[in-house]
């Protein structure tokens, strides 16, 4: 326990080195680009090397397990072992079971790997088996082949001379690279060919140019060819297909709710909003692109309850708990837990880039989602996005494996409306918002954005609200003040990151619409492949958030959706300058103190469930909404000019 306690103070001085105490969140608003840029960059390399470490830690104890459950039995039963392992763990390319009175060729032998990596890995393999021997484990330094990073390690049995040896390919390096650098926006937003894509400034609608990363900032982008219309009055079927010959479309139109897509072979958006302007409509637009800003109960002796007066509660087994996951811990979510640990009634739904359906921290606490990429198929996770936000809200507690959620029974609901390249059209994510509200979600978390605020997205954002649901989003990686959307709609709860000394993240976009700011650096979590990661993001911040609302939920029922949100206003730690600021909003969340609060709370909380939810526009009240909604409507004139 000792070396876990100091591995942990040690991840946490290097914390203090990067991000002193104390630090000043308005030297981030004059960071020069170059600047941002490095900063950005480091943060990555921080994420690199935890995750690289979370890689280790984690095949280390699957071996150890596995030498302990098979070391007595037979050949076969060892060999069908590790087979298993590997069939769990496909990262495990080689593995060896070997005795000190047998050579290493003559140990059981599971998996295969490139002559070029057994020739590169043969020395570290002798020398884990020297190591074993002794009694001592093993981990080499890592080697790179033909482009990808490995390592060898070893593990010794304490009773019988055996031990387990395997060559691991550290793959999920350069997954967590590849996804870091668009979730960070440390390169351009990669343009493939799956969109025909344009960059439009947000605030003016002029076409731009992304040449350089930090152009990212205030540019949406959208579909050349297709816009979304709502018309005044519900047209006819006549009316459609005249349209649809007009225009020369492409495809059929969809439509959601009172809403249609239209795409054109020959004209292009800016053409079709011209065209759509001279027809009975209530607003025009781009058919925009959003990207990410980056449990049944295990222990059969506990049943599942929305609160407890158990006030002994400790930290949990899960097994990278507490070297990694700092964050849990700086909102006193273990002291939460004795008030409540969420409830199997109220659903939270991830709209995103899916779920890993199958990763073993998280397959008990899933339902059935939905897949609004491709409705043909479930709704798994091929990005690795999702699933990381996932882990942070739910992943299993107290099963002596990986990461700890900050919810134990809270159900999670994957809707994917983000694909392979973690970008989704604004129709994708208006859908999933709705398919989830009409599903059953009590809480919603979106952590996407764009800079674009399209009328689409917001008829699915009111929808969902006045139906009483939660939504909670990220602000953006854009150390940006301009307000990104959905973060900023007012029915939205805004949120910030913050990292382990409970400093703004340099990252993280700020404003008056942000409501609080929970941790976002270097957060340890569930990844695809039965893996774990270690991302930095307001992606990573707002599930934080969104747990905290699904418990707030779980221990009164009661609550209208504006109760829960201004709970957590009410009881955030302030932090930055005193009282509300565009860092921090209301502050830090602190989950006990929110928890204790929406035990306590009276009013409209304590009478009829059934009472109905107020219009959405007539409900959160912040800092500026006469601002905001002025803002809107001089946007909306300037998409309707042609």
């Amino acid at each position: 326990m000792w070396k876990y306690a100091l591995a942990f103070v040690m991840v946490l001085a290097f914390g203090v080195l990067l991000f002193p105490r104390n630090e000043d969140p308005l030297k981030f608003e004059t960071l020069s680009p170059a600047a941002e840029m490095l900063s950005k960059q480091n943060l990555l390399q921080q994420d690199l090397q935890i995750t690289g470490e979370l890689c280790r830690s984690q095949c280390n104890l699957e071996l150890d397990r596995m030498l302990h459950l098979k070391e007595k039995e037979t050949t076969e039963a060892k060999l069908s072992g590790m087979q298993q392992l590997q069939a769990e763990h496909p990262h495990m390319e080689k593995l060896i079971w070997t005795d000190q009175s047998k050579s290493l060729e003559e140990g059981i032998q599971s998996g295969s790997i490139h002559d070029s990596v057994q020739a590169k890995a043969q020395a570290e393999l002798m020398q884990a088996k020297t190591s074993t021997a002794q009694g001592k484990s093993y981990q080499s330094a890592p080697f790179d082949v033909n482009g990808s990073t490995y390592f060898v390690l070893g593990v010794p049995s304490a009773e019988s001379g055996e031990a387990l040896l395997g060559v691991v390919k550290q793959s999920i390096l350069q997954q967590v690279e590849n996804h870091q650098l668009n979730n960070l926006r440390i390169v351009t937003y990669p343009s493939d060919n799956r969109y025909k894509i344009e960059s439009v400034d947000s605030r003016t609608l002029k076409d731009v140019k992304v040449d350089h990363p930090e152009q990212n900032e205030g540019t949406s982008h959208y579909h050349v060819n297709q816009v979304v219309v709502r018309f005044k009055t519900q047209p006819s079927d006549a009316d459609l297909s005249q349209i649809e010959t007009d225009i020369v479309a492409s495809k059929p139109y969809r439509k959601l709710g009172y809403t249609y897509i239209f795409e054109s072979k020959q004209m292009e958006a800016k053409q079709l909003m011209s065209y759509f302007q001279k027809r009975n409509i209530e607003y025009v637009e781009p058919h925009f692109l959003y990207m990410t800003n980056s449990a049944v109960n295990s222990n059969p002796t506990r049943s599942p309850q929305t609160a407890t007066t158990d006030s002994t509660i400790l930290a949990p087994n899960d097994s990278l708990y507490q070297r990694y996951q700092w964050n849990l811990p700086s909102v006193d979510t273990e002291l939460g837990w004795a008030i409540s640990k969420g409830s199997k009634d109220v659903r939270v739904a991830i709209v995103d880039t899916g779920v890993d359906l199958d990763h073993p921290d998280l397959k008990d606490q899933l339902i059935s989602g939905y897949n609004v990429v491709n409705s043909e198929m479930q709704p798994m996770d091929d990005v690795g996005h999702g699933t990381h936000v996932a882990g942070v809200i739910g992943a299993i507690v107290n099963n002596r494996l990986g990461v700890a959620g900050m919810s134990w029974y809270n159900p999670i609901m994957p809707v994917k409306v983000l694909d392979q390249s973690g970008a989704g059209s604004t129709y994708a994510v208006a859908q999933g918002i709705i398919w989830a509200t009409d599903h059953g979600a009590k809480v919603i978390n979106m952590s996407l954005g764009n800079y674009a605020d399209a009328n689409f997205l917001h008829d699915a954002i009111r929808y969902a609200f006045d139906h009483d649901v939660v939504l909670i989003a990220a602000s953006g990686n854009d150390n940006s003040e301009q307000p990104g959307f959905p973060a900023a709609y007012p029915e939205v709860f805004a949120v910030a990151a913050t990292d382990a000394n409970r400093n703004k993240a340099s990252f993280s976009n700020y404003g008056d619409y942000i409501d609080v700011a929970a941790p976002g650096v270097n957060i340890a979590s569930t990844y695809p492949h039965n893996q774990y990661a270690a991302l930095s993001g307001t992606s990573m911040a707002s599930p934080h958030v969104t747990a905290l609302a699904a418990l707030i939920r779980s221990v009164n029922p009661s609550l209208k959706n504006k109760e829960v949100m201004q709970i957590m206003r009410d009881t955030a730690t302030d932090a930055g300058p005193a009282g509300k600021d565009k860092y921090f909003g209301y502050g830090i969340i602190d989950v006990v103190a929110a928890l204790k609060s929406a035990v306590n709370h009276k009013g409209a909380a304590m009478t009829e469930q059934t009472t109905p939810a107020e219009p959405a526009h007539q409900t959160k009240v912040i800092s500026g909404l006469d601002y905001w909604t002025s803002w809107a409507q001089r946007l909306l004139e300037r998409m309707q000019t042609p």
